[in-house]
């Protein structure tokens, strides 16, 4: 923590750095990494206990995956895609919503308390990842010239304008698409940490003052903040899924 001059540890971007645990090869691997790894294990393993093995009468893990899966699956895919397009895409958008989802969620668990997609290289990754899918969907499904009319938003009806039109959509979309997609989830997951962590380290501070009434105000404000956490961090999960659902029924459509 930065000391502003008055005593404060005031957060910052250091908030954001760590120390590697361990380097392997050149190669440093820190607490943030950890967490990504653990995320990934516990995905895997939750679903591998959950349909390893499925019931006719599933128990208490098969019935909290299914809901889960139904979730994304009737209510993100479904209804963004189609039925019948979208449900080659359920596995993958089920992943990647509970990737992100518990990725979030590590920022208010004891000991961990460190949102992993609040470092942009996480959502930038995903983003990749359904940006490689969007753009090669759409050329496969409408060819080479077709795939170049539905990103461009290609259309003679639109006359003296097409030129202009043509341009923002290739830019919007080639370029600015993914680099939005990435920062809406790094955006809010890093300002809702720095917030946490602002007003956990007031509490602390303002405890060991003479201002005992205001530390109270303050860890108030910290359990208040933890619950608006755990709504944002399901919320991004949610549009982040949203999103990519929706890139890609463009892709599959007629018109872009």
């Amino acid at each position: 923590m930065a000391d502003n001059g008055c005593g404060f540890p005031a957060p910052g971007l250091h908030s954001f750095l760590f120390q590697p645990l361990f380097t392997v090869g050149g190669y440093e691997f820190n607490k943030v990494m950890l967490l990504a790894l653990v995320t990934s294990v516990l995905v895997v393993a939750f679903f591998w206990v959950a349909f390893g093995k499925a019931k006719v009468v599933p128990g208490k893990v098969q019935m909290i995956g299914e809901a889960g899966y139904d979730f994304v699956r009737r209510g993100i895919v479904y209804e963004t895609i189609g039925k019948r397009e979208g449900e080659k895409y359920v596995p993958l958008m089920v992943s990647i919503f509970f990737f992100v989802w518990i990725m979030n969620i590590w920022s208010v668990i004891p000991l961990a308390q460190f949102p992993v997609s609040s470092i942009i290289a996480y959502p930038i990754v995903l983003a990749l990842i359904v940006y490689v899918i969007w753009v090669s969907l759409t050329f496969k499904r409408h060819g080479f010239v077709g795939g170049w009319k539905n990103i461009t938003g290609y259309d003679k009806q639109l006359g003296p304008v097409l030129p202009l039109v043509v341009v923002i959509e290739f830019f919007s979309n080639l370029l600015v698409r993914p680099f939005t997609h990435a920062v809406r989830l790094f955006a809010n997951m890093f300002a809702g940490h720095l917030m946490l962590v602002m007003f956990t380290v007031a509490s602390w501070y303002l405890l060991n003052s003479y201002m005992i009434p205001a530390a109270g105000v303050s860890f108030a404000m910290t359990m208040a903040m933890i619950v608006f956490e755990l709504f944002v961090q399901a919320v991004q999960a949610y549009v982040f899924v949203l999103l990519a659902c929706s890139y890609i029924q463009g892709a599959l459509s007629e018109s872009h």
